[in-house]
């Protein structure tokens, strides 16, 4: 990684992501993984390790802001209270040392002061929330994609370890979270029982239950051998509990399962013990576990910890080694992407690791197949890291073919025959072939209509490719006007009137659409869900967020620094903004688009804008001495308050603390608010208070 320039690191990240990405896809979604857990854990943890030494170059889908998969379709949605994020992972002791650290660092804690902890096994199944009123179950939901996820009341209603009623005595209002998961040996009669069937047999364990969870007929979810553990909780009336461990208490005597053996661990020491024996025992349990998770036990700790982009501060995964086996790579195929990067795919002799078949397996570049000197027809090793994603590790040389030739990565893009150029500096080599290359122009409408965008459904791959090479969609805003195709699209084989009904029921639905939503389609470069989010909330309105962008193309202006003002936005992001807005053709897209629909404005959510904090721009400046800056930066941006590392005319606060310097001068020549620690932490507490008032109602 030291080797890496920052122009190879952007790339390789961008790679990374889209590599994610897809695999979230088909894990959360699909629930029909490609690779082992092992594998997408590799990613990950590559994805995270490069992010923490270029955090300016994080691309636009970025994976550490995201949670999972949007819901499938065929479910009702179900918004989420309280998000059900994910966890980031542990992978080695150090690991472990390092997220013991953090957390040190962030409280302020003393080195002699106790770090107690609850470790307990992680379930290798699908994450589920259960919402009880007065007792009573009345909704489950899945974790979906964090904010928002399915609703499966009718099939978590036949899973035996799910409580129609709580034991008494309860709060009137309680979500339990928990992991619903099959028993390995319940999952080996399922597929024994498919196979007598002549039905296609399940992956593994995990998928099984998520396989039988999206039944939209809740019998067949009762047929099948479901169960539930409770590990969490979401929302709760009254909380008076004190720690994990009273939270998990609670949960039993309500009438759940627990997730055991747990143990409360007093350091990093007798944590590592834990894990140690459980990876030793992990196959004498009843259910399949790939790692353990441990849980800071103090709950007002958790609490100041809070979260970070799509993980708690205050838990971690520690995950198992990876599975590993051989096969061998028949063949290097290259495929195109929305961006026009050229990205190597090896197509393998299909084998088992960790218990999923893997066929296929990404090469990263070109620079990636030099290093590892992979060659067509030799025998690799490959691993799942996290057990279901995979990696070429390494190629066994003496088992090579006579004759085998290096791979000649092409200079020339395979869809459409234009160069494929490879700036200096970049790991990755695009097709300059731009619209006119299909892969590009089609991969960028099927991001324009994915589900995190404008989610039409009815516009699947095919159809895109469809009516692209037929030339009645060309651009995003020829999608508003395919009703003047409707007649001919109705006499097309495979179409017909229902289904063309049908598609133009679901175009004219989203013809309103919210900012964030209308800017991540569009597809820029490093602009993805999160970062789209900050540009709503910060412009407010489509019309404002145009002109701001067009005036902040020259680097120096108000708009240009107003932009990198942003928090997360750094230079980079804000060129390829700029970049983007100085190309003409994407100004006509945009301004096309814009006379077909109604682009909403941000809107805040309302607990957020009961806090005196909403809206407001905050610079910290010195030591904070009752808290770090990560830790108030952290409750600032929670109170709806933006967090900026300049001050202008446009801050409304300076919270200044020991040994201020320039930023707290400045603050006093503009005439900004100065505060102190104390007062800033008044303020927040004052906002705090205002926004638990609507969770507790």
């Amino acid at each position: 990684m030291a080797a890496l320039t920052p122009i190879e690191a952007a790339a390789e990240m961008a790679a990374l992501a889209q590599q994610i990405a897809h695999h979230d896809r088909l894990y959360h979604q699909k629930d029909a993984p490609e690779i082992s857990d092992a594998d997408y854990d590799a990613l990950r943890n590559r994805y995270r390790a490069l992010r923490e030494q270029y955090p300016h170059l994080a691309p636009k889908d970025d994976p550490e802001q995201r949670v999972g998969a949007a819901p499938a379709a065929g479910f009702s949605k179900v918004m989420h209270s309280i998000a059900m994020l994910s966890l980031n992972n542990a992978f080695t002791d150090e690991d472990v040392e390092d997220f013991a650290t953090r957390i040190r660092r962030f409280l302020q804690l003393q080195d002699d002061e106790a770090l107690a902890f609850v470790a307990e096994p992680k379930i290798d199944g699908l994450s589920a929330s259960l919402r009880y009123e007065n007792g009573r179950l009345v909704q489950a939901a899945t974790r979906g994609d964090g904010t928002v996820g399915e609703n499966i009341t009718a099939n978590a209603r036949t899973i035996q370890d799910v409580p129609q009623t709580l034991r008494a005595p309860y709060p009137d209002l309680l979500e339990i979270r928990g992991e619903i998961y099959l028993n390995r040996e319940d999952f080996i009669a399922l597929n024994t029982r498919r196979e007598a069937e002549g039905e296609p047999l399940f992956a593994n364990p995990r998928n099984a239950a998520a396989g039988s969870v999206r039944q939209l007929d809740p019998s067949i979810t009762a047929s099948r051998p479901l169960r539930f553990f409770g590990y969490a909780l979401g929302q709760i009336g009254t909380n008076k509990l004190g720690s994990q461990n009273d939270i998990r208490d609670h949960i039993k005597r309500w009438g759940f399962a627990l997730n055991e053996p747990s143990r409360l661990c007093r350091g990093v020491p007798e944590l590592l013990a834990y894990y140690r024996e459980m990876a030793a025992s992990r196959y004498a349990l009843p259910f399949d576990i790939d790692g353990v998770v441990y849980k800071i036990n103090r709950l007002d700790w958790q609490e100041r910890l809070g979260f970070i982009s799509r993980a708690p501060r205050w838990a971690i995964a520690h995950k198992f080694p990876p599975e590993q086996a051989e096969t061998r790579l028949n063949k290097i195929v290259i495929q195109v992407g929305r961006t026009g990067a050229l990205t190597p795919v090896a197509e393998l002799e299909p084998v088992t690791v960790g218990g999923v078949v893997v066929s296929r397996a990404t090469l990263h570049n070109e620079d990636e197949i030099a290093r590892k000197d992979i060659r067509e027809g030799d025998i690799v090793r490959l691993q799942r890291a996290g057990d279901v994603i995979p990696q070429i590790t390494s190629v066994d040389v003496s088992r090579r073919p006579t004759g085998s030739k290096a791979f000649v990565f092409p200079d020339h893009c395979p869809e459409c025959g234009s160069r494929a150029e490879r700036e200096e500096g970049m790991a990755v080599r695009r097709c300059e072939g731009g619209l006119i290359c299909p892969s590009q122009a089609i991969e960028r409408l099927r991001h324009f209509t994915s589900r995190l965008a404008f989610n039409i459904e009815g516009l699947g791959d095919q159809r895109i490719r469809e009516l692209w090479e037929e030339k009645l969609i060309q651009s995003p805003a020829d999608i508003f006007r395919l009703q003047r195709h409707r007649a001919m699209l109705e006499q097309r084989e495979g179409w017909g009137e229902k289904s063309v009904a049908k598609l133009m029921q679901a175009i004219e639905a989203r013809r309103t659409i919210a900012l964030d939503k209308f800017i991540y389609a569009l597809g820029i470069r490093q602009v993805g869900e999160a970062t789209a989010k900050l540009l709503a909330r910060h412009y407010k309105s489509f019309a404002n967020w145009r002109a701001c962008m067009m005036n902040a193309r020259e680097e120096g202006s108000a708009a240009w620094n107003d932009l990198i003002a942003i928090e997360q936005i750094g230079t980079l992001v804000a060129r390829d903004i700029a970049r983007f807005f100085e190309e003409p053709h994407n100004t006509k897209a945009l301004d096309d688009l814009a006379q077909e629909l109604t682009i909403a404005d941000y809107e805040t959510p309302a607990a957020d804008q009961e806090s005196p904090l909403f809206g407001k721009t905050i610079v910290f400046t010195g030591t904070m001495e009752k808290m770090g800056r990560a830790e108030a930066k952290a409750k600032a941006e929670a109170l709806g308050a933006h967090v900026s590392g300049s001050v202008s005319a446009k801050t409304n606060y300076v919270v200044v603390g020991a040994d201020a310097g320039s930023k707290a001068t400045k603050a006093k020549e503009l005439g900004v608010t100065v505060l102190s620690e104390d007062e800033w932490l008044a303020l927040a507490e004052t906002g705090r208070n205002m926004q638990k008032t609507p969770n507790n109602r």
